[in-house]
């Protein structure tokens, strides 16, 4: 092969790089074709789609051609005649059969798809790659009395907290109240909720009483969602929290109130502390097995009683079972705690102190299978104010004065995930988030309202009553 010699500094010429593309010609009547083709696909699909809008026109149209306008309108006024009478006969059924699905598929088609690309891509749950866009996928809506949930398939990389962080701008993007997301059983699916309505905007009465207190679901209240929320006691304490007035007794009432049946059986026993001078707990005296009040000394004591109890039924029930079953020998045993702070941190003698936080830490960690709970209410959820706030599987967050307080009561990343305690008007007392432990949302409540008429009722109605019959009172 002969060699070139170069000389240094010559420019060697270098012949241009052809860019060009193969050019095919293609016909017209193929794209026209290929166009037509690609249309009546996607308009296939529309069609399957939103099978509810063309199957009822495509019968609409086929009735007026065979057999003319007047059959036509005769057809409409059968179904809505139908449709009302079922509305009138069983409402619920209709309601959630005919108006709510058909109500999910309206609102899904006008307020959500029509906006949902533009609203995923301001809020940041869209992205773009090697110059595709990709949006999460809206699969469902389903409406209900209060508000509307969007099933929606997330993005590779997305998480339930992404949706959880992002739900209220969302809710304000659709023009609602309030959003929040929780997860589901597929981890690719995450659901949000949006209130077009609030049915926490009311106060809740008080529940009815059941004869036997079901310790798995205690009625307290009402949920976001309208329905009625059941606190599970058995194998739980319960931890509250919120500023003054935020509606902490009701919740203790509710409490109390829905064990009274169990406390006039002799099924449960209530041991009622005060520290605040008796001021909260004072009118339900005729429920409570023992009721301290005012002395500190006397509280230690009274805990100190507990923990006595509890460690003979353990020695007793231990190789029998796992889990104490109330009876009338052997009731169930709740705690009711008023301001436990005043218990922990602000009692000024060390040892009486050092003597109740002792006992509060027995009853919390070996309590449960025993049949011992403790229900506590206080207004400072800090480390220092209460060192063993962790052994609370239920924590119920009230109005908070702070941001950062949410997550000190109720979790990491609680706030983030819509338990916005803080948020809370100062005129919606009672209106809480309720955290169980293993569960990562929040759910949110509205406790019900018992005034001193119905506590003074209640412990009238309700009041303990020994073996022989005899009311007891409270020492």
């Amino acid at each position: 092969m002969p060699l070139i010699n170069v000389i240094p500094g010559e420019k060697i010429p270098v012949a241009p790089m052809n860019m060009r593309l193969p050019a095919w010609r293609v016909p017209g009547w193929l794209l026209v074709f290929w166009w037509l083709a690609r249309g009546l696909f996607r308009l296939t699909v529309l069609a399957v789609r939103y099978w509810w809008l063309t199957a009822p026109t495509l019968f609409a149209l086929w009735v007026w051609a065979e057999f003319g306008g007047l059959v036509l309108v005769g057809v409409v006024l059968v179904l809505v005649a139908g449709g009302l009478a079922w509305w009138r006969w069983h409402p619920a059924s209709w309601l959630r059969f005919a108006w709510y699905p058909v109500l999910g598929r309206v609102r899904g088609l006008v307020v959500y798809r029509r906006r949902w690309a533009a609203v995923m891509a301001t809020c940041g749950l869209a992205t773009a790659f090697a110059g595709d866009r990709y949006v999460p996928q809206l699969l469902r809506v389903h409406c209900d009395r209060y508000g509307d949930e969007l099933t929606v398939r997330m993005l590779p990389g997305q998480i339930p907290d992404d949706w959880g962080q992002t739900a209220e701008r969302l809710a304000y993007a659709f023009r609602l109240r309030d959003g929040h997301a929780r997860s589901t059983g597929r981890p690719d699916r995450v659901v949000v909720r949006f209130l077009r309505r609030d049915p926490l905007a009311g106060v809740v009465a008080p529940l009815p009483v059941a004869d036997v207190p079901d310790l798995g679901g205690l009625p307290l209240g009402v949920r976001e969602d309208g329905r009625t929320y059941r606190l599970r006691l058995a194998g739980s304490h319960v931890l509250i929290a919120g500023a003054t007035g935020s509606g902490k007794g009701s919740i203790l009432w509710s409490l109390v109130r829905s064990l009274a049946g169990g406390v006039r059986s002799g099924l449960v026993e209530v041991w009622a502390f005060d520290p605040k001078g008796g001021m909260e707990l004072a009118a339900g005296v005729p429920l409570f097995a023992r009721f301290a009040y005012d002395d500190p000394d006397g509280m230690a004591g009274v805990l100190e009683e507990a923990v006595k109890r509890m460690r003979m039924r353990a020695a007793r029930l231990r190789g029998v079972t796992r889990q104490h079953v109330p009876t009338v020998e052997d009731p169930l045993l709740v705690l009711v705690v008023d301001e436990l702070a005043a218990l922990t941190a602000y009692i000024t003698d060390r040892k009486v102190r050092d003597r109740i936080k002792e006992s509060l830490g027995l009853l919390l960690s070996q309590g449960r299978a025993v049949g011992v709970h403790v229900v506590a209410a206080l207004q400072d959820p800090r480390k220092d104010v209460l060192p063993f706030r962790d052994l609370f599987p239920t924590r119920i967050g009230l109005r908070l004065t702070e941001p950062e307080q949410v997550d000190m009561l109720l979790g990491d990343a609680a706030r983030d995930r819509g338990a916005t305690c803080d948020r809370i008007p100062e005129a919606s007392p009672g209106v809480g988030f309720v955290v169980l432990d293993g569960v990562r949302e929040p759910v949110r409540v509205r406790f019900s309202f018992l005034t001193d008429d119905d506590i003074r009722d209640l412990g009238r109605t309700y009041r303990r009553l020994d073996h022989t019959g005899t009311a007891q009172v409270a020492a």
